[in-house]
Order: C-alpha cells, then structure tokens, then sequence
C-alpha cells in the first residue's frame, strides 16, 4: 500500500503516534481491523519493476545466452546471483539456508550463491545465499540488475539498445544524413 506519514506525535506518557494518508480505499480494512492489535511495518515504497523493464531484461538474457551457448534459465540466474538482491527477512536479515551436500538447490531455488561448506557430525552440508526473483524486485533493484545485464552483453558486443533508442538514434542518423 502507497502513502506518507503526514503527523507524529509523542504522548507525556511516551505513547507515540503517527498519523497516515494513503493512496486506496481503506474503509474495508479499517472496519476488520479497527479493533485488533497489529503488527506493522513501514518502510520506504518503491513501484515494482515495470512489465517493459522485465521484457528488456528477458531480451538481454536471450541473447547472452546466445552468445555464450547456454540456456535463457542459466544466464539468468548467473545474472540475478550476480547482480541481483539478496531477499531478506522482515527484520532485514539475509536469507540463506544449508542443505545436504548431495542436494541438488538448483531443484529447489534457482537464485542462490553457495558461500560456505559446514561438516555436522561427519556429514558434509553447503549453505547458500537466497537473492530476489525479478517479480519481487522494486525499480531500482531492477535497475541495477539491468544495468548488470548491459554490462556483460556489451562485453559480448551484443547491442544493447531498447527499441524506443534505436528508432530514436536512426532519426538523428537521418536528420544528419540530410544535412
């Protein structure tokens, strides 16, 4: 849910409270919960990742996958380990989680790092780092993973341009070309 914070204010008893204007109809909401204790969270909003940013993204890992003999599913989870965001708790806290060494995490959740190996009475286990799937990434996350996309399929000299740029560059070229 989208809003600002408009008031706050602290009782002499150090009660505090913050006063909230948002951006849907609550009226539903309130009814249910008027009464209930609750737990909240509130945080700095981001829009999701657009569906043009997603689509992008998805044509950059084709073509490296292209480029580099690999499927679209390998380059992408390279690229979200890579560049990614770690997923993290409502605390804040990394998620990560040890499995068997045998266990293939691949079958599990593909967008993990392994970052240690750990012996428990004589078994041999690996833990991982857990990073966000793109559908849970906010624009800016999604951004920088784009921008980590860009990087390596420039590396591979694969064109990098949005269709929007590239029409936008061959109308210049053709202003010039008239000049």
């Amino acid at each position: 849910m989208k809003g600002r914070i408009i008031d706050y204010s602290m009782s002499m008893d150090g009660r505090q409270r913050v006063t909230l204007e948002i951006d849907t109809d609550f009226r539903e909401g309130y009814e249910a919960l008027k009464e209930a204790e609750l737990e909240i969270s509130i945080k700095k909003w981001r829009a999701k990742r657009s569906k043009d940013a997603n689509a992008y993204f998805h044509v950059l890992v084709n073509q490296i996958a292209v480029a580099r003999g690999l499927s679209d599913d390998e380059v992408k989870r390279d690229l979200v380990v890579q560049y990614g965001t770690a997923a993290r708790d409502e605390e804040g806290m990394r998620i990560a989680f040890k499995l068997p060494a045998a266990v293939d995490v691949e079958k599990i959740y593909p967008y993990t790092r392994m970052y240690k190996e750990v012996e428990e009475d004589g078994k041999t286990f690996k833990c991982y780092l857990v990073f966000k799937q793109t559908r849970d990434m906010d624009t800016k996350e999604m951004s920088h993973l784009i921008e980590g996309a860009i990087t390596v399929a420039q590396e591979l000299n694969i064109d990098t341009d949005t269709p929007e740029r590239a029409s936008w560059w061959k109308s210049l070229k053709g202003e010039n070309n008239g000049r």
